[in-house]
Formats: structure tokens, C-alpha cells, sequence
């Protein structure tokens, strides 16, 4: 599967780079319209030394079933909702180099349930802080004429989301953040290819003591410590921009279970992929806005869901 994956990551890039500028330009990156960056994909331009840069967003995730083990859509086995405030703060070190760190606010509620894990409710919410992540990205090659904008990341997920002491009463809404430090790292990749700007990451995630969360929720009253599966986590985005400050986007989210590189999981691997349509608008180089809804499409033993989102850039 990695094979597979990362031989289309990089067709897509080989098919886009020869012939896009004029020869004797190939050292010359092509002038764009400004666009407001992608809501799931990450960029691969670092922010400049001393640029900040906040982002909040505001989604909420509707589960509408589950894919099962043959890729068939199968109840949920209740109403489970998710209302998660992520908030992205973003900061140049130094040339070529950003860090970033991401946590959320999260409520989750359910009712109608099922599978009441014994303790015979089939109705429960919570409320709190997700895990917070701090990345650094690091761009490895320049954007020209003919070859893309090339950065590496390396993620640190640290366990601050509530994981511990679980409530079988509140089936699995309690559950915050993976109970483990998880460790991802990977390539993310951006070239304007007029009339649109393209952007793709390819990361591998580390199984973590606890079933991941993927962006919907997994309605496991117990969630009993196992091993997890590893991530790849395969993304592409396309910004064409429309009349004045319009930016029309489209991305393809998608993530892959996989064996561990170390013990055996005890985990099922799931899949997800999904596509998020959305619109940007761009009020100047300091303020953005996007609103989207992210559509999972297909995948096996996960959650199905649709999750509008809005949010907004301010650069300083």
C-alpha cells in the first residue's frame, strides 16, 4: 500500500512539472493570486522568519454510519455529534523553518445508542481539551518554473486530551486524545500550475497504546489499551481562483491503516477517504476565510460522516 501511495504521489507531480513554463525560465517561480491555503492539506511554503500566523476553526462533525469491513455503509448504532474548535498558531524561526502547534476544544454527545457497554445508557456528552501537537516543517527544495515547493515535517502528539478513567455510561464520548505520545513525519508538496495551485502531503504516523482517532468519532464505551494501527495519511488540494477575491476549492483526504513497524497491532486497519469542497475569500495578505464541508466517502472499519468547517487566517 505505501508503494502504491507514494508511486501516485509522485506521478502527479512528474506529469505536472515538465513543459508548465516557457525553457529559460525554469529558475523563476511563477507569479499566483493570493489563495487562503487548503482546510485539511497541509502547505509546504514555510511562514517567514518571525511571521504569525492564527487560524481558528469551528466544525461540526454528523456521523452517519459506519463503513464495515467489506467497504459497505452499515449504521452507526446511534446519533453520535462532534463540535471541535481546533486553533492552529503558526510562527517563523528562521529561514525555510516554521513550527506550528495545534489543540482543540471538543464536545461530544450522543443519544439513541445501541451498545450501551452494560451501563444501560443510550444517551451521554463531554467536554474538553483534545491532544496538542507541535510540528516542525522544514522546506527542502524551492518552488521553480518546473519543480514543486518540497518540505519535510515532523509531528509531536502529546497526550493532554482526556483518555483515562473512562465512563462506560458516557460511551465513549469521554474519550479525547489517544492515551500516547504519537510520532508522524512525512513530505508535503505545493506547485501553481495555473490556473491552479496545487498542494499534496504524504505522512506515516506511529501506532500509538490506543485505538487513533480519526476526525469522527469512534463509539467505543470501553476503548481497552491495544496496540493501533500505523497512519499513512495521503492529501491533495486544488485552488483555482475565481473573480476578485474568490478562491474555489477542492480537496481529497484520505487515511491508511498498515501494520506497525514494531509490535503486532490488535487493531483492524481502517481506511477513510473523503473529498471537502469549499470557497475562500481573501480580504487582504493579513485576513482569510474559507467555509467547506468534508465528505467521507468511502473506507472500512470507521465512521462516516459530514463535517462543515469555517475558518479564519490572521497574519501578523
Amino acid at each position: 500500500m505505501i508503494r502504491i501511495l507514494l508511486t501516485i504521489f509522485l506521478g502527479i507531480w512528474t506529469a505536472a512539472m515538465p513543459g508548465v513554463q516557457k525553457a529559460g525560465a525554469a529558475d523563476t517561480p511563477p507569479e499566483h493570486p493570493a489563495t487562503a491555503t487548503p482546510i485539511i492539506t497541509d502547505t509546504a511554503v514555510p511562514a517567514s522568519p518571525g511571521q504569525l500566523s492564527i487560524q481558528p476553526y469551528w466544525s461540526l462533525d454528523l456521523a452517519a454510519g459506519n463503513f464495515s469491513p467489506n467497504w459497505r455503509r452499515v449504521s452507526a448504532g446511534g446519533n453520535f455529534r462532534s463540535m471541535q474548535i481546533p486553533v492552529k498558531i503558526t510562527y517563523g524561526l528562521v529561514q525555510d523553518l516554521e513550527i506550528y502547534t495545534q489543540f482543540a476544544f471538543i464536545h461530544n454527545w450522543a443519544n439513541g445508542a445501541n451498545n450501551s457497554g452494560g451501563s444501560g445508557s443510550s444517551a451521554a456528552s463531554f467536554s474538553g481539551m483534545s491532544d496538542l501537537a507541535v510540528t516542525l516543517k522544514y522546506q527542502l527544495l524551492e518552488e521553480t518554473a518546473r519543480c514543486p515547493t518540497v518540505s519535510a515535517i515532523f509531528t509531536t502528539a502529546f497526550p493532554t486530551g482526556h483518555h483515562y478513567r473512562t465512563n462506560p455510561a458516557r460511551l465513549g464520548m469521554d474519550v479525547l486524545g489517544a492515551g500516547a505520545y504519537t510520532f508522524t513525519g512525512g513530505f508535503n508538496l505545493s506547485k501553481w500550475v495555473g490556473p491552479a495551485y496545487l498542494y499534496a502531503n504524504l505522512w506515516y504516523n506511529l501506532a500509538n497504546q490506543y485505538p487513533r482517532l480519526t476526525p469522527n468519532l469512534v463509539p467505543n464505551p470501553l476503548m481497552a489499551p491495544v496496540l493501533g494501527q500505523d497512519q499513512i495519511t495521503w492529501n491533495l488540494a486544488a485552488e483555482v481562483p475565481l473573480t476578485g477575491p474568490w478562491v474555489a476549492l477542492l480537496e481529497f483526504y484520505s487515511s491508511w491503516g498498515t501494520g506497525p513497524l514494531f509490535p503486532q497491532s490488535h487493531q483492524a486497519s481502517s481506511i477513510l477517504m473523503g473529498a471537502l469542497p469549499g470557497i475562500e475569500y481573501v480580504f487582504n495578505s493579513q485576513w482569510s476565510a474559507i467555509v467547506g464541508v468534508a465528505i467521507d466517502l468511502a473506507g472500512k472499519n470507521s465512521l462516516y460522516g459530514y463535517t462543515p468547517i469555517f475558518t479564519v487566517t490572521m497574519t501578523y
